[in-house]
């Protein structure tokens, strides 16, 4: 059974890491451990748990950034930005109920790992876009740091954009500063019914393309909604460009409350959560391809249920159990990536959980894999072969 290390500071985290390189050791790299179901299930030597790199290290909201250690809830950051009403732009999803775990329980640092983002992901960016900086050991025990604490331009090579991602398998970060922005003062959602997929899509497409800046478009059930956001004025001006660029559809308005409530579904993908036996797949293509991908895989899976955020960019899909995920089915022509969110071990071991990379894209991820974690000790085995 593996044995458990809790380091307490920077400082006894990178003497962790040498220990382990020294050693031999394999590490499973986790903060709270609400994501320890996602990726290939993994047989590691020891637990590095960093939930005792917890707390906040640095607000400033009128420079828009907060900095904080690597083990922080995602809770005790919201309800710090929202005493300024400001917020994380980019949605993080809370995926702890769907995959059979409490809701809160998650953390920034883990959410980034797997660069998540929710509805504004297509306003906003995805979390790797609000990533301003960050300090952690490689896997050679080597401390390091790179950005800061402001926005800038540099020159060099991008690190937040290659560490968020990597699912803990290149390096351990103990604290990371991230770009926040104001809350919007209202919220305002359109839903239009009765839309087929392949006109929902159309719709929403045609309302992204608009000027009336959507902020966030998905189709769930029978009800495809377009949120807008801001200030009262603003918000009334494009609630009403909407209502006429769709006058012909049928529709209904939420207001600030409910279409929070609304969208914090879709954010943590609930319409799928209930049926805990069902695999669930989270595939991202262009917005156009969407509903022919669904009706592709429902034309051999009937059973199969979806919804559809990012402007149709981006299925949430489930699908009955079975040994091998339908994983070739779900994959067969796509031109994105579909990556296995819920499934027992065993199915995910059996299978490719993430979308399988072209030998080119591979040989240059194992190239990265060797220059940040020759010895394998992070996360051995958790995206598959490296």
């Amino acid at each position: 059974m593996a044995g458990t290390i809790r380091p307490r500071s920077p400082e006894e985290l990178r003497q962790a890491v040498e220990w382990a390189l020294n050693a031999g050791e394999t590490l499973d790299v986790h903060g709270t451990g609400s994501k320890l179901d996602l990726g290939k299930p993994m047989r590691c030597d020891q637990v590095l748990d960093l939930s005792g790199l917890s707390g906040i290290v640095d607000y400033a909201p009128e420079e828009l950034v907060v900095t904080l250690r690597a083990g922080t809830a995602m809770r005790e950051v919201e309800a710090l930005l929202a005493q300024r009403n400001q917020m994380l732009a980019f949605e993080p999803p809370d995926l702890g109920p769907l995959l059979g775990r409490a809701p809160g329980e998650g953390t920034l640092v883990g959410t980034i790992m797997g660069n998540f983002a929710g509805p504004r992901r297509l306003s906003a960016g995805a979390a790797r876009d609000h990533l301003l900086g960050f300090s952690g050991v490689n896997g050679r025990g080597e401390a390091f740091k790179s950005g800061g604490r402001v926005m800038k331009n540099v020159t060099g090579y991008d690190l937040s954009k290659l560490l968020a991602g990597s699912w803990g398998t290149l390096a351990v970060l103990d604290e990371v500063s991230v770009k926040v922005l104001p809350a919007p003062d209202q919220t305002r959602t359109l839903l239009l019914h009765g839309l087929g997929d392949a006109a929902a899509v159309t719709a929403m497409c045609a309302a992204m393309g608009s000027p009336h800046e959507v902020s966030g478009a998905a189709h769930v059930g029978d009800a495809t909604a377009l949120r807008v956001e801001g200030v009262a004025p603003s918000v009334e001006a494009r609630v009403k460009g909407l209502r006429d660029l769709f006058s012909s559809v049928e529709m209904k308005e939420l207001g600030t409350l409910e279409s929070r409530a609304f969208w914090r579904e879709v954010r943590d993908a609930v319409p799928l959560a209930a049926a805990a036996d069902d695999i669930v797949w989270r595939i991202s293509c262009a917005p156009t391809d969407g509903a022919t991908i669904v009706a592709r895989i429902k034309a051999t899976r009937p059973a199969a249920k979806a919804f559809y955020d990012w402007s149709g960019g981006l299925i949430w899909l489930a699908l009955p159990a079975s040994d091998d995920a339908d994983h070739a089915l779900v994959r067969a022509g796509l031109a994105g990536h579909a990556t296995l969110i819920r499934a027992p071990a065993t199915v995910r071991a059996a299978v490719p959980v993430f979308q399988p990379r072209p030998p080119a894209l591979a040989a240059l991820t194992a190239r990265i894999k060797e220059s940040f974690d020759p010895m394998r000790l992070f996360n051995p085995g958790r995206m598959g072969p490296s």
